[in-house]
């Protein structure tokens, strides 16, 4: 054999193991984390809604564990998780989206919305320009030149159930722990 032919040989085995290392890698601090999931609610009656959100058939989402990318309950569940795992969880608001506030409803130019938003109609959820940048409300009430928005995360105050795959666990970079976030396909792009 020729080195030119070991070569490709050795680097198929380094990939190899670099995946095997990453297939047993647990879930902490620093590492970032891809994963597919499915979202219901409870209800106060313990009945799931249907599925509000999931991933499945997409790419998966990225997060860097431990800076609070994360909602808490979720983050804390997949400490210690590996590629592979599956988790079922259901999740108070104080673990999600925390409590609804009463006092987050505000009347707010329709021009402050964003131009993607032509028809608005009660119950939406639009994007909504801030100066701290764009944020997701719940459209209450439309005006001639007003609505009236919901500030709460649009989840707060609900009990969610999510249903999680683990797609893969790797080291974050130096760049990624710097920046606190995943950087790639499913993170955060600069």
């Amino acid at each position: 054999m020729t080195k030119s032919s070991k070569k490709p040989a050795k680097e198929t085995n380094d990939k190899a193991a670099a995946a095997e290392s990453n297939d047993s890698m647990c879930i902490t601090d620093n590492c970032v984390v891809s994963f597919h999931y499915r979202l219901c609610e409870i209800d106060k009656n313990g009945i799931k809604s249907a599925w509000l959100e999931q991933s499945m058939g997409r790419e998966p989402l990225l997060y860097l564990h431990g800076h609070g990318n994360l909602i808490p309950g979720l983050e804390n569940v997949l400490a210690g998780k590996k590629t592979g795992d599956e988790v079922r969880v259901t999740l108070s608001p104080e673990l999600a989206y925390g409590p609804r506030h009463p006092h987050a409803v505000h009347r707010v130019p329709l021009k402050h919305l964003l131009k993607s938003h032509k028809q608005v109609v009660p119950g939406q959820i639009v994007t909504l320009q801030t100066d701290k940048g764009p944020k997701n409300v719940v459209v209450i009430k439309v005006g001639k030149f007003n609505v009236d928005v919901d500030v709460n995360h649009p989840y707060a105050g609900r009990i969610l159930h999510y249903e999680i795959q683990v797609d893969n666990v790797r080291a974050a970079s130096a760049e990624e722990i710097a920046h606190r976030h995943a950087h790639g396909t499913g993170g955060h792009h600069h």
